[in-house]
């Protein structure tokens, strides 16, 4: 009888959809926190055969022994293009506006029905501010208003850059086609479960897109309709998930604050998120990471302690759902020290831990069973996936499987986050 009780008990989790509780999380009633790992290819890995799946299911089951549980995954990337820095295009969900590949498309059916088969939880963000996996470029460049001007090319600058994305949120029939997308996804039924996507508990979170910004200060007002448009529109489509935003935080809309408030005050934004990067956002510079780290905390901490106070405002929970830091020296070496990487993590875990406001945390990122290749700095098609995507130094912010420090303190802490009430 106990073995049958306990048997229907876990089913009955499993079946349990992600809840909020004011700032907390809860699973059927029960307190819900966690810490977590970005998995942006997860959603790619079965597409690669029995051979992916082999290794998706390998992965999988290495995290949930190490105790992470939660995975932030990318639905899928837009467009085909010659840009070398980028999710190569046959992995690409959506090849031209409003046509998607069914391949793709069952890589994610795979990935939601073993995350369920392990009682695991998955964010999901449609698309992407950034050119590496397609995102609003892609949509401006399909509605005629250019090129993108891509990182590493030619003439790229920042600024340029910025104000192109810009033009996304007063391109109507750019963001029509982001709507079909999401109305797609919405729509599916697991071709491996029979389950809608809106019914599968496996999902606890749509994210309406990796990192939003204005990314012009003029463009702010038609940004903060778009992303009310798009909460709207999905909560609309489904009642049973969470929806947040994607954001970084206040940097994401030149240190103004009430944007980033704006926008997650939204009735149908579910919870606030944000990001921690301390080489991105010049904290400290190459290799100095270690006569920078007493800045890095101190900046890091006073980031997520502004973000907590707007979170108990609004009574909402939040997720540090992207952070990261290289290895030791800058390396990119699967053999250099992760000595400041871990005790970044642990301030940050240990932030998690002391604030019940703060529902979780998802490490950036997860490189499982890839290596980087010695010699090479960039991906090149036919490599591996890892937690680097294509524009970045591979073996840049991955924690691989032989990672084994960090391991071992991801693993005390996912024990006392999920402990903790």
């Amino acid at each position: 009888m106990l073995v049958s009780l306990l048997a229907a008990s876990a089913c009955f989790a499993q079946r349990g959809f992600v809840k909020v509780n004011g700032t907390r999380f809860t699973i059927d009633g029960q307190p819900y926190r966690y810490i977590g790992a970005n998995y942006w290819y997860g959603s790619l890995l079965a597409t690669n055969g029995e051979a992916g799946k082999k290794r998706l299911k390998t992965e999988l089951n290495f995290l949930k022994k190490n105790g992470v549980t939660n995975l932030r995954v990318m639905v899928g990337a837009e467009g085909l293009t010659d840009y070398l820095y980028r999710t190569p295009n046959e992995k690409s969900l959506q090849p031209e506006a409003g046509k998607y590949d069914e391949n793709i498309m069952t890589g994610i059916d795979y990935l939601l029905n073993e995350l369920g088969k392990r009682n695991m939880k998955t964010v999901l963000h449609f698309t992407n501010t950034w050119e590496w996996s397609g995102g609003l470029g892609q949509y401006l460049k399909w509605n005629g208003l250019g090129t993108p001007p891509y990182p590493k090319n030619p003439g790229y600058s920042w600024d340029n850059y910025q104000k192109f994305i810009s033009q996304f949120y007063t391109c109507q029939t750019c963001m029509d086609e982001v709507d079909n997308y999401i109305k797609y996804v919405l729509n599916r039924v697991n071709s491996l479960n029979g389950k809608k996507y809106t019914d599968d508990a496996a999902i606890m979170a749509w994210e309406i897109i990796n990192e939003p910004r204005p990314m012009d200060p003029t463009a702010i007002p038609a940004f903060e309709l778009w992303m009310q448009h798009v909460s709207a529109l999905v909560k609309s489509m489904d009642k049973n998930h969470l929806l947040t935003t994607g954001s970084e935080g206040e940097i994401a809309s030149f240190n103004d604050m009430s944007v980033y408030e704006k926008i997650h005050a939204d009735k149908n934004i579910d919870y606030l998120t944000i990001h921690i990067w301390p080489k991105n956002w010049g904290w400290f510079s190459d290799t100095s990471i270690n006569k920078s780290y007493g800045n890095i905390i101190a900046k890091a901490g006073a980031y997520a302690e502004k973000h907590v106070e707007l979170a108990q405002k609004l009574n909402k929970p939040l997720v540090i759902e992207e952070f990261g830091l290289p290895r030791d020296l800058h390396s990119y070496s699967i053999s250099a020290t992760t000595n400041n990487r871990d005790q970044f993590y642990g301030f940050i875990f240990n932030f998690v831990t002391s604030h019940p406001d703060v529902a979780g945390c998802n490490f950036w990122a997860f490189g499982g069973v890839s290596r980087p290749i010695p010699g090479q700095i960039f991906w090149k098609d036919g490599d591996e996936f890892m937690g680097d995507p294509a524009g970045e130094e591979q073996g840049l912010n991955s924690v691989f499987d032989s990672d084994t420090s960090t391991w071992q303190l991801i693993r005390r802490y996912a024990s006392k986050v999920s402990s903790a009430k």
